[in-house]
């Protein structure tokens, strides 16, 4: 087996707070599994963890998405055998070269699926899964704005979007982005411009729903985006969190609605996780969404790629590489 290791935290804080540290993997417990990961996601959620926005005790290993073989299964684990290739999605401990994982969230890729594409998409695909079917219920004909629209969620979201009709509305930081992004309006440039541009590709009614993972920079963008009555789905913090926001502000606005959802709300159970993961690779067989793997670090390198992550100069998925 090979040199086992993990990139650790132990004092919340920047990029420079993540640690390589060797370990021995211990033999899975029952209920478990042992993956010889060949890929591991990176997520902006891995940054609120690493600097202490979304707390987690100490020390702790980052990172909640993986891909790769079954070295191991500990007693009473059925649904999976050594040599299958799998994914999981949770819990954390995913920067590693050796993840153990419960059987119970660990999920089978099937054929055509490579463990670098369900690395990439196995939480931001899952997340974009319900984004678009499960959180609100849109029909052909209605309009979305997809902020980041070149990033990880966005760039699985957008064509999913399309794919059931709805007109995507896409905005991305810059016109390199723009340009790399499918849509029917694809946008960049300052927030201060971006109401006006989508009531103007609306005839001024504005977008029914807006999905907004970039977080404290484009809130009020996006409020005034909403047509009345319209919906705000706040998903991601990358430019920092929401600032408090009063309930008058979204009457005044239009008597809009507002939701924060996480996906690991909405796979709970074997059940749901079985319901999201088996869409998320039907769409992906389907070829409706890709895995936009945009660049690939060594694992041993995830300090820089948090740099890269978020200073957003990074375009698509971002694989860490064991």
């Amino acid at each position: 087996m090979r040199q086992a290791y993990r990139m650790i935290v132990r004092t919340t804080g920047g990029p420079e707070a993540i640690e390589r540290e060797l370990f021995d993997p211990a033999p899975p417990a029952a209920g478990e599994v042992l993956i010889a990961q060949d890929a591991v996601g990176l997520n902006f959620i891995d940054t609120y963890h690493r600097s202490g926005l979304y707390p987690a005790p100490l020390p702790l290993t980052l990172g909640v998405e993986g891909a790769g073989r079954v070295l191991a299964v500990g007693p009473g684990v059925t649904n999976v055998a050594v040599g299958d290739k799998v994914g999981s999605v949770g819990p954390m401990g995913a920067y590693s070269t050796h993840h153990i994982v419960p059987a119970n969230r660990v999920i089978a890729i099937p054929e055509g699926v490579g463990a670098d594409e369900a690395a990439a998409m196995m939480l931001k695909g899952m997340t974009a899964c319900i984004l678009a079917e499960d959180v609100v219920t849109l029909t052909p004909g209605q309009v979305a704005l997809v902020h980041a629209a070149a990033g990880g969620v966005g760039s699985a979201l957008a064509p999913w979007l399309r794919d059931k009709g709805v007109i995507v509305i896409a905005h991305s930081g810059s016109a390199e982005k723009a340009a790399s992004v499918t849509a029917d309006h694809s946008l960049h440039g300052p927030f201060s411009e971006l109401a006006e541009q989508v009531r103007a590709l609306t005839s001024g009614r504005g977008a029914d729903i807006v999905f907004d993972g970039v977080g404290k920079d484009s809130w009020s963008a996006s409020i005034a985006s909403l047509k009345r009555r319209g919906m705000m789905v706040s998903y991601g913090n990358a430019s920092g969190p929401v600032p408090p926001i009063s309930l008058l502000e979204l009457s005044r606005a239009g008597s809009l609605f507002v939701t924060r959802p996480t996906l690991f709300d909405y796979i709970v159970t074997r059940e749901e996780l079985d319901n999201v993961s088996a869409r998320l690779f039907d769409r992906m067989q389907r070829g409706v969404v890709r895995a936009a793997i945009g660049q690939r670090f060594a694992l041993a390198d995830a300090a820089e790629a948090h740099r890269k992550l978020e200073a957003r100069q990074t375009v698509g998925s971002t694989l860490l590489l064991p």
